[in-house]
C-alpha cells in the first residue's frame, strides 16, 4: 500500500527468491494459460534486468517461452507491441521467445 506514511519504492534490487516466487503465480481464471499469466504479471512489474533473471529461471523450469493468451497471442506479441519495451523484447528472444499473432490482428 501507498500513501503518505509508506513512500513508493522505484528501482529497489530484488533477490532471486522474489523473482523466482513469479513463478509460483497462478490465474485466478482457469481458461487462462498459466505460463502466459505468469510471464505476463513478470513483465508487467519488473525492471528489465530482473524480467532477466526471471526468464532464466522461468526457463530452467520447462516452463513455455511461447505460451498463448486467449487471443492466440504470445508474450513477445504483446511485449512488442510497446515502444519502451525493446530490452524485454530482446530478453525473450534472446530465450528463444518467438511472435504468433499476424500482422494486423
Amino acid at each position: 500500500m501507498s500513501g503518505p506514511d509508506k513512500p513508493k519504492v522505484i528501482g529497489e534490487e530484488w533477490s532471486d527468491e522474489r523473482v523466482k516466487s513469479y513463478l509460483d503465480l497462478t490465474p485466478w481464471d482457469r481458461s487462462i494459460n498459466a505460463d502466459y499469466f505468469v510471464l505476463s504479471r513478470a513483465y508487467e512489474s519488473m525492471r528489465a534486468e530482473d524480467f532477466e533473471r526471471f526468464i532464466s529461471f522461468f526457463v530452467e523450469a520447462g516452463r513455455d517461452l511461447n505460451a498463448e493468451d486467449e487471443h492466440g497471442a504470445t508474450i513477445l506479441d504483446r511485449v512488442a507491441r510497446h515502444r519502451r519495451s525493446a530490452e524485454y523484447a530482446r530478453v525473450l528472444e534472446s530465450a528463444g521467445a518467438q511472435k504468433k499473432a499476424a500482422a494486423g490482428n
